[in-house]
């Protein structure tokens, strides 16, 4: 081969390289343009997607606290009408005791009036005899006036005798009747009262059964929800390829109050009780804790999902005022296996997955995610704040721990000293 032809060779495989070269790199950048569309049509989806549930989300939690006060209203009617059940009982049964001690009375009564109209007709026979001696004197005996008269005054002294005995049985015998009487129709009315009020709680009953199927049904759908909007949260994180991570206690709490609906002063109150703002979470190993059995079993887990050495990890230590163990993690002081419980929720708000206890944004999302679940919280009310931090404290509303509900609301308020 000569030179020429070794040039031309050459010549002519630069350009086919040159041009698979080109070729690939434009293809390349289509590729990557086209891949670049897609990701952002799967973005704009999941997001559309995120915001449809969202919607449905709120929608259904608003229709909840109207079925909660319904299921409240229909209890308390049901325990009023208990009380009317239980009085009307009462009352019957007084009744049936008073009738039953009149049927005795009119019982004795008529003892009473067999004896004396046995007595009348004693009496009516010595007033025949009376009056046979009072004709037998006037005619053999005339003159006496003095005899004619006493005779005659045992005679009206007989007859009133009679008079009187039998207008005094007619008495108590109508008396008593008509109070029996009485007694029998007031507690007829009362048991119709009584069988009113059985029909009545009756329906109530089945009122209450059918709102608390319509409770547990929006309950069961917030939590199907909440586990798509946690799941669509995550595949949107992936898609960006980034999650949410605070540096500042203060971030994380608005952070976490703006995904929960939790107050961010009420977060920062809990934090403040919790961990004195993030700065002290525990100062006790594994062993220290007294952690055993499966929440040490749980707390190992957690760790090595997490590629964290359990034994150099700090948690919190058992505590000094009552019997218990400690091991509390991270600025939320969630114990492992509660912490287990709200993975896929916390994942979902902050897009971290696993979601790391000791990561303050993880942290103040998992306790506003606890916190949010009680009644009244997420509308702001300071009663339903209270019950919720009683219920992080020691699982129970118990007046016995108002005093961490105090201290817990006083820190909402003033927060900022501690800052």
């Amino acid at each position: 081969m000569n030179n020429k032809t070794l040039k031309h060779a050459i010549s002519d495989f630069l350009f086919s390289f040159i041009f698979i070269f080109v070729f690939s790199v434009f293809s390349n950048i289509q590729l990557l343009l086209a891949q670049s569309a897609i990701n952002e049509d799967q973005i704009q989806d999941t997001q559309d997607d995120i915001k449809k549930i969202e919607n449905k989300l709120n929608k259904v939690q608003s229709q909840i606290p109207t079925i909660q006060k319904n299921l409240e209203v229909i209890q308390n009617s049901i325990n009023s009408t208990q009380q009317h059940i239980s009085s009307t009982q009462y009352f019957i049964n007084q009744t049936s005791e008073t009738i039953s001690r009149k049927t005795r009375e009119i019982e004795e009564l008529s003892r009473r009036m067999e004896f004396q109209k046995t007595l009348l007709a004693g009496l009516v026979q010595s007033f025949y005899y009376e009056k046979q001696s009072v004709f037998a004197q006037t005619i053999f005996f005339a003159g006496d006036e003095e005899g004619l008269f006493s005779n005659s005054d045992n005679m009206l002294s007989l007859e009133e005798k009679i008079n009187t005995l039998v207008d005094e049985v007619k008495i108590a015998n109508n008396l008593v009747s008509h109070e029996k009487e009485n007694l029998e129709t007031v507690k007829s009315e009362k048991e119709n009262l009584l069988d009113m009020h059985y029909a009545q709680k009756q329906e109530l009953i089945e009122d209450k059964g059918e709102v608390q199927n319509e409770l547990s049904q929006k309950q069961a759908t917030v939590a199907e929800l909440q586990g798509k909007l946690s799941k669509l949260k995550g595949e949107l994180s992936k898609l960006l390829g980034k999650s949410y991570d605070a540096k500042d206690i203060q971030d994380a709490a608005s952070f976490a109050a703006k995904a929960t609906g939790v107050r961010k002063d009420f977060l920062m109150g809990m934090l403040v009780v919790e961990s004195d703002l993030g700065r002290y979470t525990g100062g006790c190993d594994y062993k220290q804790s007294r952690m055993s059995g499966y929440r040490l079993d749980i707390f190992k887990q957690i760790a090595k999902d997490l590629d964290y050495d359990y034994k150099k990890l700090k948690v919190s230590c058992p505590p000094k005022s009552y019997s218990g163990t400690g091991g509390a993690m991270g600025v939320a002081q969630f114990m492992p296996d509660t912490w287990v419980g709200y993975k896929s929720s916390i994942a979902g708000a902050t897009g971290h997955n696993p979601p790391d206890p000791w990561n303050l944004t993880d942290g103040v999302t998992a306790m506003a995610l606890k916190l949010g679940k009680v009644s009244g919280v997420k509308d702001h009310k300071k009663s339903g704040e209270c019950n919720a931090a009683k219920l992080y404290l020691s699982g129970t509303t118990s007046s016995k721990y108002q005093w961490y509900c105090d201290r817990v609301l006083y820190w909402a308020d003033n927060y900022e000293k501690k800052i």
